[in-house]
């Protein structure tokens, strides 16, 4: 066994690390070192211990002066699964999906459960050739706007086709030879329209009834790429009551550039999403403010267009459908293994700890927790699967 620091350039878990302590209790090894807390013993005498997350080398150096032999960071194993096939992802998808979020290490973990149903409180719906099967319409009022069965997006405005472009960042048809990659590969993609078909027109009334028809229908996942400023207490008592009920709420930040994080993303009961860059620096448009929990890629997003065309669309508006996919993706996950889905608290709790941080150390106003990694959630033992 050789002797010092393994390699914390590596990618890891944040706050997890594994120690070689010959001659030590775990417990007695913790306590010469503030914040470390064993988790597990393994057979050999190593040993798995949490500490503060950002502070696994400093820590690390801290049990080596206490007598530990060996510590390393608990790295992060990538299953050598190919990654879809759909000819848009690797030239404009991947460098997103996978090099800022790490879709393809979460894919190898989980792509999704078929019976999820996540709700896409938006313009409507839409055909085209890569949904697929992926919509789903069951029978009754999917068009809260007016009050009919029919949720097709056929608004008189330029927002036509927000709704299959949110959604098809979510889920498009996956891995099928054809066009774009989703984030989640499977679930039901349930369109409930709150625009008004002759104006566009979105309201409390129709946002609120969406909700709860979301509720209703079984939704575990709820995203609202939509906003206005303020609060808004009538909403607020139908978004409280559905993350009650174990629904998980996503919502965009808004894309005036602004210290102001746009209802409902800025309700408690939400999750808060920004847009930053390629680069990873915020979004210029992005929204910001002490609401804000994370931030996803939202610049210049692989979306599905009307008339089965393909296109990109930029805003905070593609950047939380990113986030509510790695959600489903998570929470099938924990359902497959633990038999029963995540609490919202426990889902958010996990989104956040394992966010990359960005900008100032710990959470800031532009950051949030920080950027979105599906890679970490699904290795995570600590925050996502104790």
């Amino acid at each position: 066994m050789p002797r010092g620091l393994g390699d914390f350039s590596a990618p890891h878990v944040p706050g997890e690390l594994l120690v070689f302590a010959e001659g030590f209790t775990p417990q007695g090894l913790a306590n010469r070192v503030e914040g470390v807390v064993p988790l597990k013993v393994f057979q050999g005498g190593f040993l798995h211990v949490r500490v503060p997350p950002g502070w696994e080398r400093a820590k690390a150096e801290a049990l080596l002066r206490a007598g530990a032999r060996w510590v390393q960071p608990n790295y992060i194993y990538e299953p050598l699964a190919l990654p879809p096939n759909d000819p848009l992802y690797a030239p404009y998808q991947k460098p997103q999906l996978s090099g800022l979020v790490g879709l393809e290490a979460a894919w190898a973990n989980s792509t999704g459960d078929p019976d999820l149903i996540l709700a896409v409180v938006d313009t409507g719906y839409l055909p085209h050739k890569d949904m697929g099967s992926r919509w789903y319409r069951p029978q009754g009022c999917l068009d809260v706007a007016d009050n009919d069965q029919d949720p097709t997006d056929d608004i008189a405005s330029q927002d036509r086709g927000h709704g299959l472009a949110v959604a098809s960042v979510i889920g498009a048809e996956t891995n099928n030879a054809l066009g774009m990659a989703g984030v989640t590969w499977r679930g039901k993609l349930l369109p409930l329209k709150v625009a008004r078909s002759s104006d566009g027109l979105m309201s409390t009334a129709y946002v609120r009834e969406a909700v709860d028809l979301a509720v209703q229908l079984g939704a575990k996942v709820i995203n609202l790429s939509l906003g206005a400023p303020g609060s808004d207490p009538v909403l607020e008592q139908s978004l409280s009551a559905a993350r009650a009920q174990g629904v998980v709420l996503v919502a965009a930040a808004g894309n005036d550039g602004i210290d102001g994080v746009l209802y409902p993303a800025s309700s408690p009961s939400v999750i808060a999403v920004g847009s930053v860059s390629n680069d990873k620096s915020k979004s210029y448009f992005s929204n910001y403010g002490p609401e804000l929990d994370l931030v996803a890629p939202g610049e210049r997003v692989t979306v599905l267009l009307p008339n089965n065309g393909y296109g990109f669309g930029s805003g905070t508006s593609f950047a939380s459908p990113i986030v509510a996919g790695v959600v489903a993706l998570y929470m099938s996950k924990y359902a497959s293994e633990r038999k029963v889905w995540p609490t919202p608290d426990q889902v958010y709790q996990c989104l956040t700890a394992t966010a990359e941080d960005l900008g100032p150390s710990g959470r800031d106003d532009e950051y949030g927790f920080g950027l979105v990694r599906a890679d970490r959630v699904m290795a995570d033992l600590t925050h996502c699967f104790p």
